[in-house]
């Protein structure tokens, strides 16, 4: 980074909690009728971004989340869609990237892009930055994802990943998927948790490392500010306790994104309720639903 390089200090104060002051696009009755943007741009503050893919292009809808450092960003999912024809992702976060450029130059930008864990819908889009320059994206396979955030030596430590000046933790928490990780980032206050917590049906692929995960976000959430708990999808209503059908396209009375750490007790109680032969079970803002 040039000597002369303004770099921004992302430690100078602990993280504010505030609401995220927005709606989110949440498709269409009908196909014809969809004006909403392909990808939907939250700015939650100058540095940090939340996107969410139109449901009318994918009925997953996941959100992404975009962040800037000193030394580079991070894009964190790729969502649902590979044709940046229908899901232009890969210009979007160029228009990102440029615009906050212009507000805070520097030279040599890089672009790491990670993801919360393998399935398609949080993959889909890796194609359309394997040529971009100055970009990395690392795979989200157990092997790759394993050895970039050094799981594979020790699962359980504390993974860094440093944007300059601002800091990521990553924890290893599979449960919902072998691979799946949750990112916090000390600036925003933002816990990750990808599949493995958001408001919607939890699939847990392994029961025991699922509850292992809930038990070690708890305790991760004590020693930290943690703001909000923030997923990548929504599939409840705001009627407690029921979720919209799978493959819906249309949500037009979904609750908000973000939860909170008080939440992830919830979990962890629905959890021991169900002990060592867990079923379906629906709960205020999530249905707990293992793998039969």
């Amino acid at each position: 980074m040039d000597a002369g390089t303004h770099l921004i200090d992302f430690t100078a104060a602990p993280p504010r909690p505030r609401a995220l002051d927005v709606r989110w696009i949440h498709g269409s009755p009908s196909a014809k009728h969809n004006t909403d943007p392909d990808i939907q741009v939250y700015r939650y503050d100058e540095h940090t971004f939340i996107l969410r893919q139109n449901k009318a292009v994918n009925y997953e809808a996941p959100f992404l989340f975009l962040m800037f450092g000193n030394a580079q960003a991070v894009l964190i999912d790729t969502g649902a869609t590979a044709s940046a024809e229908f899901f232009p992702l890969r210009r979007v976060v160029d228009e990102l990237v440029t615009g906050w450029l212009a507000r805070h130059p520097r030279d040599a930008y890089r672009l790491l892009v990670l993801h919360t864990h393998a399935h398609g819908d949080h993959v889909a889009g890796d194609g359309q930055f394997t040529d971009r320059p100055h970009t990395t994206v690392v795979g989200a396979d157990l092997a790759t994802a394993w050895k970039y955030f050094g799981f594979d030596a020790d699962p359980d430590t504390v993974a860094r990943v440093d944007l300059g000046g601002r800091v990521l933790e990553c924890l290893a928490t599979p449960g919902h998927h072998e691979t799946a990780v949750t990112f916090y980032d000390p600036w925003t206050g933002f816990l990750l948790t990808g599949d493995t917590v958001y408001p919607g049906r939890l699939y847990v692929q392994d029961w025991r490392a699922f509850a292992r995960t809930i038990d070690r976000l708890i305790d991760f959430s004590d020693r930290r500010p943690v703001t909000h708990v923030l997923g990548c999808h929504i599939e409840m209503t705001r009627e407690p306790g029921v979720d919209y059908p799978i493959r819906t396209t249309y949500q037009p009375d979904e609750p908000p994104l973000e939860m909170a750490t008080g939440h992830l007790h919830e979990i962890q109680a629905a959890i021991k309720e169900a002990g060592d032969r867990p079923g379906r079970s629906s709960h205020s803002f999530f249905i707990l639903w293992p793998n039969e």
